[in-house]
């Protein structure tokens, strides 16, 4: 077993000079309020239940033992120190796990294993891995440039933003792929539909174009039409058909022949090692054989039938991890809250109140984020409601994301009141079957802020 007891880390050799900006990894790793924080993208498409056992029990060793999955589906490590992320790394090197480097291309979580996803997407995302990789020097990025590759399916990656989007469609018989540029599958502007082959060096041409603008620019900043031009593309460019939002991961999914799938999520975007360690032990009993991260907070278990899946389901819960896309914590969105040296709020603790507070809200309909601070760091997109900490008490924000003007304030010793006045609010001015996130559309900014500010 790998000892955290290792010696001082050089920190020029480990990139713990954790500058904020860039994504943290096991050379670079971020301070925050609990210490340093890791981030790990395995660079296949799953993990097994002992490699996922050998990053808790490292995490557990090395760090606090809080373990987060993000709302992306990457994997974080909290409350690390300088001495113990170079053990952490050893014992992440000694159980053989490969991890991701570099720009971050992402997929679905269950692709190449859903029946319903229009064409498996890791043969692209590959492709563009070793195209990337093999430029080296000559593409300067901004760290947190991402690709997602989406073949569809039912957890497809509609509702993530990304920089460059290349989505699977169905066109005249076949599969092509529409190449678009910035924002989730609905608000990304759409550049070309290509066939499979013209994707690498479409990418490449837009990442040197990034480049060449210097090493912080986004493709958001490109012109989408000039794009077009360029690449000869119709006017009439297809979107991408269907739900923006793909569901919750917890529950039990079937997939037909292709097997069955279980679905858990983390209570609050977290868990700790020694309860995802019991779980995935009495998962592997029954049969688990891989563990796939889902966005949003969530993880994947392959390898059970019907039957066995509705036993772990059991065991999921008895740890608290939430096991049914009915549970109104799924509907909450937290950041780590004061494990943040940014935060001006305790996330979990408010998300707790919230559930007890206003269960009106949590039906399903909308997702309710809670904000540390104005970075919005759990949902950097709007939310029909978002709590953000500030230094006089909390700030509303309706419609919109944390970074922007609240709609009202309130003082800390008058959130639980504040709370329950939104509860009211929905349960007395519903509709027969509205929605919670209808009903306050209807009613509108101003009597959600006077609720809230007066209640």
């Amino acid at each position: 077993m790998t000892s955290c007891a290792a010696p001082r880390a050089d920190r020029s050799a480990t990139g713990t000079s954790m500058r904020r900006g860039s994504c943290p990894s096991l050379a670079a790793p971020m301070q925050t309020g609990d210490g340093l924080l890791v981030r790990l993208r395995p660079a296949g498409d799953g993990l097994t239940p002992a490699e996922m056992r050998a990053i808790a029990g490292a995490a557990a060793r090395c760090g606090s033992g809080v373990i987060e999955v993000t709302a992306r589906g990457n994997l974080q490590i909290r409350g690390l120190t300088p001495e113990s992320v170079p053990a952490l790394a050893e014992a992440i090197g000694a159980a053989e796990i490969a991890i991701a480097e570099g720009v971050a291309i992402e997929t679905p979580p269950l692709a190449g294993f859903d029946p319903d996803e229009i064409a498996d997407p890791r043969p692209l995302a590959r492709a563009l891995r070793v195209a990337i990789s093999g430029a080296g020097e000559a593409l300067r990025l901004a760290p947190k440039l991402s690709i997602v590759v989406d073949g569809g399916g039912r957890f497809h990656l509609g509702s993530l933003t990304a920089d460059l989007r290349v989505s699977a469609l169905e066109h005249e018989g076949g599969v092509r792929w529409l190449f678009s540029l910035g924002g989730t599958a609905r608000s990304a502007k759409p550049v070309a539909l290509l066939e499979s082959k013209d994707i690498v060096p479409m990418v490449l041409e837009i990442l040197g174009d990034l480049t060449a603008r210097g090493p912080a620019s986004r493709a958001r900043e490109l012109d989408a039409d000039l794009l077009r031009q360029r690449a000869a593309a119709g006017d009439a460019l297809p979107r991408v058909d269907g739900p923006v939002f793909s569901p919750p991961p917890a529950g039990i999914h079937h997939f037909g022949g292709a097997g069955t799938v279980l679905g858990i999520g983390l209570a609050f975007a977290q868990t700790d090692a020694g309860s995802l360690v019991a779980f995935l032990r009495q998962a592997e009993e029954l049969g688990a054989n891989e563990i796939r991260l889902a966005p949003p907070h969530g993880l994947f278990v392959l390898g059970l039938s019907g039957e066995t899946a509705a036993v772990a389901q059991r065991l999921a819960s008895a740890h608290g991890f939430l096991v049914a896309s009915g549970d109104p914590r799924n509907h909450i969105a937290t950041c780590a809250g004061l494990a943040c040296a940014s935060a001006r709020m305790d996330t979990k603790a408010m998300a707790r109140l919230l559930l007890e507070a206003a269960p009106d809200l949590l039906d399903g309909s909308a997702t309710v984020h809670l904000s540390g601070c104005p970075k919005g760091c759990a949902s950097p997109t709007a939310s029909p409601l978002t709590l953000v900490g500030a230094p006089s008490g909390y700030a509303l924000v309706v419609n919109g994301t944390a970074s922007v003007a609240p709609s009202a304030y309130r003082d800390e010793n008058g959130i639980g009141s504040a709370f329950g006045a939104l509860n009211a609010l929905v349960r007395e001015n519903k509709d027969a079957g509205e929605s919670a996130l209808s009903c306050l559309t209807r009613l509108g900014t101003a009597r959600i802020a006077a609720a809230f500010e007066q209640g």
